[in-house]
């Protein structure tokens, strides 16, 4: 697997949810506070109040809004409702709203809330499909892409995508981490953490997040920040797209942009177990400057390499590398290293742009694994089928996993499981995706990552988000307790 691979990594969730600036205000909280314990009880989400109401007024909907509204059946509709995965077009909205502005995201709550299914889509991956609902509004906030560097500050657009994120970032010599895919939409990514290859040195993305702008499902536009609805703030960084209400804007802090060197070492076949044994230990004990992951490809002869970037020259990253060679015991036959800027590193690790269709899933590993030939060993009938092992730590595990929504903080790597597919065979490689997410629970690599939102993954709650479910329910119970923008993986499905 080649690094261009890494196109479906740190995809962007599901849903633009966040907090929101209005284009008429920013109204103030009158929600009652949250318990910030953890392990408080908490009742089950209400069902829905409201009576029947209908469908929307689509005529009247349309004409409140600035952006447009494209109805199922209207010329350009396939080209509006379309994801960036071919495997979720058979999905059938009602209506998509392009959203140009807090307003018309505003207007699209209001006319849809309890009426039709809503779901905010951001412009990136919309991973699982949720973010075309079968008979429901999209809420397309890509229009608000706009990336705003004022000075150690950024305001980035819900709507923007990476490319244009690091472009921005690059041209004024900061830096954010955040995902490598150039089609990754900002939203998702940091609403669900957001794991990149800069996160052991600077941190998630929803680590550097200041505040954000978000309509909520009474729809209102709220600001959450650390004085403005602080828990609302707390959910945002870590708790997945689509639970509280549609983002439409974010102010990040940011970094100077560094130099790094980037790396890759090409192992032989057969050597995988070695490699991941001697990776994770090295890794774990790694200065927070360097990033890696691992990379294992299924088949027959599981093939392996490891990848990743360094906050400094490449005569310091070479000892490093030296020294993962002797802990592993097995010489690379390639091994590359190559100086970049901030941008040109991200252009590096950054993919295709096209659509790709493919079925992923995602295990977290808490710490390193006894006997990484279990794990090698889950790979040996599924060619195709790639392993991506990425390395947290370091700026990652400072904050306690109570701290933000994140809770995988002290974990050693997240783990992404991806297969190509076609429509033909979506089946087969769904089953190959879930028999090898089974099989890494078995071996101690449970938990999952909620940007990789899998329909099929056990006990996924507590998989997400773990002790911190109960806090996420009530606080989405606190501003949707109808569940406006419930979905099948909601925080209160």
């Amino acid at each position: 697997m080649t690094l261009d691979r890494r196109t479906f990594l740190l995809v962007a969730g599901v849903s633009a949810v966040g907090a929101v600036a209005a284009a008429c205000g920013t109204s103030e909280s009158t929600s009652p506070p949250v318990s910030s314990v953890p392990n408080t009880p908490v009742p089950s989400a209400p069902p829905s109040t409201y009576p029947p109401l209908g469908a929307p007024d689509w005529n009247a909907l349309r004409a409140k809004l600035s952006g447009k509204l494209t109805l199922s059946g209207e010329a350009g509709f396939a080209a509006a409702a379309r994801v960036f995965n071919p495997l979720f077009d058979g999905h059938k909205p009602a209506a998509v709203a392009s959203c140009a502005t807090p307003a018309d995201v505003q207007a699209c709550v209001v006319a849809a809330a309890s009426r039709v299914p809503i779901a905010a889509r951001s412009g990136g991956h919309s991973y699982a499909g949720y973010s075309a609902p079968d008979g429901g509004l999209v809420v397309d906030v890509g229009p608000m892409s706009k990336v705003d560097v004022q000075g150690e500050n950024v305001v980035i657009g819900a709507g923007a995508r990476l490319k244009d994120v690091y472009a921005a970032l690059g041209a004024a010599g900061r830096c954010l981490p955040a995902g490598s895919c150039p089609t990754v939409g900002i939203a998702g990514l940091a609403l669900g953490g957001g794991i990149g290859v800069l996160a052991r040195k600077y941190g998630l993305t929803c680590d550097h997040l200041v505040s954000a702008q978000i309509v909520t499902a009474d729809g209102k536009l709220r600001t959450a920040s650390a004085s403005s609805e602080p828990d609302l703030f707390w959910a945002l960084r870590g708790g997945g797209g689509g639970n509280f209400g549609i983002v439409t804007s974010f102010t990040f802090s940011t970094d100077q942009a560094p130099s790094v060197t980037v790396f890759s070492l090409h192992f032989p076949s057969g050597s995988a177990a070695k490699v991941l044994g001697a990776w994770q230990q090295w890794i774990a004990d790694a200065q927070p400057e360097l990033w890696s992951n691992v990379t294992i490809s299924g088949g027959s002869s599981v093939a392996c390499k490891v990848g990743g970037c360094f906050v400094g020259s490449a005569s310091e990253l070479s000892p490093l590398l030296a020294d993962l060679v002797a802990k592993a015991g097995v010489s690379p036959s390639t091994r590359t290293t190559q100086p970049k800027t901030y941008l040109a590193a991200m252009e590096y690790f950054s993919g295709s742009s096209s659509r790709q269709t493919f079925v992923a899933s995602s295990r977290i590993l808490d710490q390193p694994l006894d006997d990484p030939s279990k794990l090698v060993g889950l790979m040996t009938a599924h060619k195709g089928v790639d392993l991506l092992i990425d390395g947290l730590g370091g700026a990652v595990a400072k904050p306690s996993p109570t701290d933000t929504a994140f809770w995988h903080r002290k974990a050693l790597a997240s783990i992404q499981i991806y297969s190509p597919a076609t429509p033909g065979t979506r089946d087969s490689a769904a089953k190959a995706v879930a028999d090898i997410a089974s099989g890494l629970a078995g071996i101690g690599a449970g938990g999952g990552y909620v940007n990789y939102l899998d329909p099929s993954l056990p006990d996924w709650m507590n998989a997400y988000y773990g002790d911190n479910a109960t806090r996420l329910r009530q606080v989405a119970m606190n501003y949707d307790q109808n569940k406006v923008f419930g979905f099948a993986q909601g925080v209160l499905a």
